[in-house]
């Protein structure tokens, strides 16, 4: 237990946690102690290897719309009290209640197992080599390989003022393949990745990592037959999985509580209106096993839950840590995450996803005459406040009379996130998550989170392309 760490008891720490917050609305401790380790291979040989080790705490106090934050690496009584005068200092002239605790639970949504240790580090070496050797031995079109293994555990307590106390440990894996294909002068990339809260065992079976090698590598082949993006409006058909990414920026951080409360948001003071076309339904639900974006409690000690955000198209709901579900009037759903131990917790997304429509997605891409079918997402910029975006396609082929046809390269899909759910004509039958890759940054912290949703229909978007 973290809290043995301290050279002081356990019975010491709660008195001054709990002095820590007396008079203020909330507040906790926040202990830490975590291990990662990532190997990269890349043209060759291996490039990088690293270990490290992390432990610290974090001691909030909450005291209205302000909070006081202190951290250190040091597990000691004097540095507890130094940062217990520091967070003290938001309570000057407030008098606030503590707020109940999170209710308790008995759920754990993955194994305590560290995955570092196995496979060894000889045998996850080996395994970089046998993936580079195996590409380049599928095509001679082949020019490099980049393959990676990462993995991290963490191991974190809560000490709330009242005494109570939470603990989680949390595992977290990640394989990527990446390859760059070429003939002549011109070079094209592809990449498939996979993860989540487990073991490696599953992700290194042979069958398994030859399956992300080969989608990789299929990626990178589309791409060099690819020709250059139109510009202008068009039909556009999203793929199930990872295009929820988009789903993810234009629309999910505009529903975390913070950025609501705080009207910021394109979706502030919408609750209750149509907010996107009849039969979107979106959900963030950090209570899938083995996910991702998953937790069995949330960083605060909240249990995770799945929050129904649009239902039919209707604005129902926020994600929200404590500190905003209490200024905002509204429960908590198990939203408040932070980075680490040096970090203060804010309103993130778990695994958010569309769920289910009535469509086949051979119906969807019958229904479109001309238009663009995007496979895959690469990176993107969204303004919170105004809703606008810019997603850039890294697979993506023309649709022309219902069926798929070129593969296009160089598509930029340009919205805004309201008015693109409003665009919404088809909702397929076949959602899905993406495959344990997501990593969402806010504010400088960065989480693992989980996106996805069914093939989806949006009638008259506008695609960036290279001609018209």
């Amino acid at each position: 237990m973290l809290t043995e760490q301290f050279d002081v008891s356990e019975s010491r720490l709660k008195e001054i946690v709990a002095d820590a917050v007396h008079g203020a609305d909330d507040g906790e401790l926040f202990l830490e102690y975590s291990e990662s380790e990532a190997l990269m291979f890349d043209n060759g040989r291996l490039k990088t290897a690293n270990f490290s080790t992390d432990q610290g705490f974090g001691l909030r106090t909450v005291a209205g719309e302000a909070s006081g934050y202190a951290h250190s690496s040091e597990l000691s009584e004097a540095a507890l009290l130094r940062a217990s005068d520091a967070v003290s200092t938001v309570k000057d002239g407030y008098s606030g209640t503590l707020a109940d605790a999170p209710a308790r639970t008995n759920r754990h949504l993955y194994s305590d197992e560290n995955p570092i240790p196995s496979p060894s580090f000889e045998a996850k070496a080996k395994l970089l080599t046998e993936i580079d050797g195996w590409l380049r031995n599928r095509d001679p079109r082949v020019r490099q390989v980049t393959a990676s293994l990462a993995s991290s555990w963490q191991h974190v307590e809560i000490v709330r003022g009242d005494g109570q106390i939470v603990r989680d440990i949390r595992p977290l894996v990640r394989v990527n393949v990446s390859v760059v294909v070429g003939e002549g002068d011109r070079q094209e990339s592809g990449s498939y990745g996979m993860g989540g809260r487990t073991g490696f065992g599953e992700f290194l079976v042979e069958e398994n990592w030859k399956h992300a090698a080969q989608e990789a590598l299929r990626q990178a082949l589309v791409n060099l037959e690819a020709v250059p993006a139109p510009a202008g409006t068009f039909d556009i058909v999203l793929s199930s999985g990872w295009p929820g990414v988009m789903l993810h920026e234009a629309v999910g951080h505009g529903l975390e509580g913070d950025f609501n409360r705080k009207k910021t948001s394109a979706f502030a003071g919408l609750m209750g209106q149509q907010v996107a076309a009849r039969g979107v339904t979106v959900v963030d639900d950090g209570t899938i096993a083995e996910r991702r974006g998953s937790l069995t409690v949330d960083d605060e000690g909240t249990p995770t839950n799945r929050t129904v955000l649009i239902d039919d198209g209707k604005l129902v709901g926020y994600m929200q840590d404590r500190q905003n579900a209490r200024l905002m009037g509204m429960a908590a759903t198990g939203n408040g995450r932070r980075e680490g131990y040096a970090h203060q917790p804010m309103p993130r997304m778990t695994n958010t996803y569309m769920t289910t429509g009535d469509h086949t997605p051979e119906e969807i891409i019958a229904s479109v005459k001309k238009g663009i079918y995007a496979v895959s997402f690469g990176g993107g910029q969204v303004d919170i406040t105004s809703g606008k975006f810019v997603f850039g396609c890294t697979e993506a082929y023309m649709i022309e009379n219902g069926k798929v046809t070129q593969p296009i390269k160089g598509a930029m899909l340009i919205g805004n996130g309201p008015d693109a759910m409003h665009r919404v004509a088809m909702v397929g039958n076949d959602t899905k998550l993406d495959t344990g890759i997501g990593m969402c940054g806010k504010a400088g912290q960065g989480v693992p989170v989980g996106v996805g949703q069914p093939h989806l229909r949006m009638n008259q978007m506008t695609v960036g392309g290279t001609q018209v």
